[in-house]
């Protein structure tokens, strides 16, 4: 694992935000010169089909703390993240959004609380917000139940963009999909459970618009169940599906055999009765002995998966600057 050589490594994904990037690293490189941090930015373009990679050259002509790292296509914050992350060299790594509603001013106290309080993770708290109701009702529903589901209680804003790690955070959890909303859930369950928040700034957008919508809530509702079920089972789905493959064929066969010892006694007696497939109770007992069969071979299945699976994440960068190599 790579040893940090910086105070702290800025990361910041973006998506056509050409007009914001100037203002934010001047700000930024000013916060950093007064307090004296060794430091850089690493600027992820997610694919921006504007001017923002142009921008992004320029700057890094003028400041060589500045590093922009460009995606062929647009893959989402998540993958800019897991991506930003393998590239950073920074003691303290501080995530930013580049539409300035961050404030790089909060930068030496969340640098402060990982170094010097020993926090894992530091993440902000947009208490007061500039954004209308039909953004910050759903906001807080979202929050309450992925505190309920995670059990980190103590986070009010998983979703602020602004937060802190230690390096060994950012180098033992991996970013995907649209997970980035839940990398406190995911370092909790990697074993990083220093978890704490700060009441950060929320500034109204300057330019552009927002690139996200309010389809975002309900896929970050499937993304919390997906890695609730993935973080719990997905080293071991026959805890899952075996479980309740064999709860399903044992009732369906509970069933079986009281339809049978039934069908026999009448015989013996010769009491009038139904034919066996006239019974509702013998097609649920059937559906039940065959769900639990799948149930159980899906568990197996995973098992075999799992144990061989080597995954990757493969995204296509087109260009980097900054780099020495």
């Amino acid at each position: 694992m790579q040893q940090p050589v910086l105070d702290i490594s800025v990361l910041i994904p973006l998506y056509n935000e050409d007009e914001s990037l100037p203002e934010l690293l001047q700000w930024i490189e000013r916060v950093m010169l007064e307090n004296k941090f060794s430091y850089e930015v690493l600027l992820v373009d997610d694919g921006s089909k504007d001017n923002s990679w142009k921008v992004i050259e320029q700057l890094q002509q003028k400041n060589k703390h500045i590093k922009g790292i460009r995606f062929r296509r647009n893959y989402g914050k998540s993958a800019a993240l897991n991506v930003g992350f393998q590239h950073t060299i920074g003691r303290v790594v501080i995530t930013m959004d580049a539409d300035l509603q961050d404030s790089p001013d909060e930068i030496p106290e969340l640098y402060a609380m990982i170094v010097e309080q020993g926090y894992d993770i530091v993440s902000g708290w947009k208490k007061k917000r500039y954004d209308p109701l039909t953004k910050t009702i759903p906001t807080k529903l979202f929050n309450w139940a992925t505190r309920k589901m995670s059990g980190i209680n103590n986070l009010h804003d998983f979703n602020c963009g602004l937060k802190s790690y230690h390096w060994e955070v950012v180098k033992n959890i991996e970013v995907y999909n649209e997970m980035h909303r839940y990398i406190p859930v995911i370092a909790k369950w990697a074993g990083y459970t220093k978890i704490t928040e700060k009441v950060v700034q929320h500034r109204e957008r300057k330019y552009g618009t927002t690139k996200f919508g309010l389809e975002r809530f309900i896929n970050g509702f499937l993304d919390l169940l997906t890695i609730f079920f993935v973080s719990k089972f997905g080293k071991k789905p026959m805890h899952f599906f075996g479980v309740l493959g064999t709860l399903s064929f044992f009732t369906g066969f509970i069933i079986t055999c009281v339809l049978i010892g039934e069908k026999v006694y009448n015989s013996y007696k010769i009491i009038e009765q139904r034919s066996v497939t006239d019974m509702p109770l013998f097609y649920l007992a059937l559906v039940l002995l065959i769900v639990g069969v799948q149930l159980f071979l899906a568990g197996f299945i995973g098992e075999m998966i799992s144990r061989n699976a080597n995954e990757r994440n493969i995204y296509g960068i087109k260009q980097k600057v900054g780099f020495d190599n």
